[in-house]
């Protein structure tokens, strides 16, 4: 039995991939918007987050022999637990990680490491700021950002109940709430940075499958300051950046040819 940590759209295909070779196996997700999908695709799925805790539970009673962490590019919590889990257990762990993008030099774009170095810098800003980073680290911004008199906080995220909450409990006024499902082309962006007279755009480098690199040269094509946050920097142990190298070594592991 293989673990796959998903909830991307390119987890989803490389579980499916990993189902068609024969093996049996269990994802998961966080949300339950994304387990629809996988449902959708006759995968099974458990939803929520794992705790340390929670993942030894789960390898054990199922009797799982090697963890495909496909999460997110920026779930560092999620993957650090994998690694430990694997590791604690005796059972192998291997990571896909989508391919990065190279952005070339640009006076409008820094990059840093970190949520609180972009929240530091964007401090240091004027007018508008679009976040589109996500809920989860919102607190992080809000906390720098929200009563400076020379910035309005603009965040787009998910369409979903807690986080409208989280903004209302945050201090984002509604009418600074974009509640949209990605990705975007280059002409959606624009034009939410049009409608927003957005001046400093935030985001993570997620990867061509996040549309990253749509959000950026909008941006930039537009005079628009971006920070860009980096990946975290994990010590992965084996990684792989393609679906066909993480089917080939499952294959060539013990469980893989036995299923």
């Amino acid at each position: 039995m293989i673990l796959v940590l998903s909830g991307t759209s390119d987890a989803r295909e490389l579980a499916l991939q990993i189902k068609e070779m024969g093996c049996s196996l269990i994802t998961t997700v966080v949300t339950e918007n994304a387990a629809i999908s996988m449902r959708e695709s006759g995968l099974p799925v458990l939803v929520g987050r794992l705790t340390p805790e929670d993942m030894i539970e789960l390898v054990r009673a199922k009797n799982i022999q090697m963890i495909v962490d496909a999460s997110h590019p920026y779930a560092e919590e999620v993957s650090k637990n994998a690694i430990q889990c694997a590791k604690e257990i005796g059972i192998s762990y291997v990571r896909f990680e989508r391919e990065g993008l190279e952005f070339n030099q640009h006076s409008l774009l820094h990059k840093v490491d970190s949520y609180e170095e972009a929240a530091e810098l964007a401090a240091q800003k004027q007018g508008v700021i679009m976040l589109t980073t996500g809920s989860k680290t919102l607190k992080t911004f809000t906390d720098q950002l929200i009563n400076l008199p020379d910035i309005t906080l603009v965040a787009r995220m998910l369409p979903r109940k807690d986080n409208m909450e989280k903004c209302e409990h945050l201090g984002i006024q509604q009418k600074n709430i974009i509640a949209m499902q990605g990705p975007f082309s280059k002409e959606l962006n624009k034009a939410l940075y049009e409608f927003y007279n957005v001046n400093v755009m935030i985001t993570k480098e997620s990867g061509k499958v996040g549309a990253v690199d749509e959000k950026v040269e909008s941006a930039l094509g537009m005079g628009i300051e971006t920070i860009m946050i980096s990946r975290p920097k994990i010590q992965y142990g084996t990684k792989f950046s393609d679906h066909e190298q993480i089917l080939n070594y499952i294959n060539k592991s013990t469980f893989g040819e036995s299923s």
